[in-house]
């Protein structure tokens, strides 16, 4: 093989790895934390319509998964769908067909409820599967009230590494006790702020009108 030949083949390579870099780089993956317990389960067909609006805003090459927080979250088992969208028109639509399917279990499963809230365990979780995917927008969507509760067994006084992705808390709903007292409102957006900033997020953001999700995504 000529000089001229090995070199062709080493520049049409190198090529290709950019133009699969930069494709990596547009696609994005988002991670929808929905919270299951206590009285925010009834918040759930808020969270229908996020997931709703995200099938129809992804595109193709872009993933999406949804895992309900409970007691412990830190587990795969938490992850009640995912997928990442195929370029086919027809198998994207049937992916998002069944997709909108399992969403069923997630009620199921909030019928249940559980008795704590482990959000940290969540976005561990959520961050160890985003950074899987290799794509270069990756999103924490927590749908909760943000109230964080932990039984005395669970350790989640941990460091997390949340860089390069953003975090949103949707639909933070108001506590019996935030009406009595809204520094605890406030106190608890401040608390969950500073430590999402502190574990090197990119971004961080509420959005309680959940009809303004473009703001998020971008239109």
């Amino acid at each position: 093989m000529s000089r001229v030949v090995r070199l062709t083949f080493v520049l049409v390579a190198l090529i290709g790895l950019a133009a699969c870099g930069d494709k990596q780089a547009h696609q994005r993956a988002v991670y929808l934390l929905v919270d299951t317990s206590g009285t925010y389960a009834g918040e759930l067909d808020k969270a229908q319509r996020v997931i709703n609006y995200l099938l129809g805003t992804l595109n193709p090459g872009d993933t999406l998964a949804v895992a309900r927080v409970k007691s412990r979250s830190f587990s795969e088992k938490d992850i009640v769908a995912k997928t990442t969208f195929a370029k086919d028109p027809l198998q994207a639509n049937n992916q998002k067909h069944a997709f909108k399917a399992k969403m069923a279990l997630l009620k199921e499963a909030a019928k249940a409820g559980s008795a704590y809230t482990d959000i940290t365990g969540g976005m561990l979780q959520a961050a160890e599967f985003l950074n899987e995917t290799g794509a270069g927008r990756k999103t924490i969507l927590i749908f909760s009230d943000m109230q964080e509760e932990l039984d005395q067994k669970t350790i989640r006084d941990i460091p997390m590494n949340l860089t390069g992705i953003r975090v949103v808390a949707l639909n933070v709903t108001k506590l019996n006790t935030d009406n009595v007292d809204p520094r605890r409102y406030s106190g608890r957006i401040e608390f969950w702020e500073k430590r999402v900033r502190e574990a090197g997020a990119s971004e961080w953001r509420v959005i309680n009108d959940i009809e303004r999700l473009e703001r998020v995504f971008g239109g």
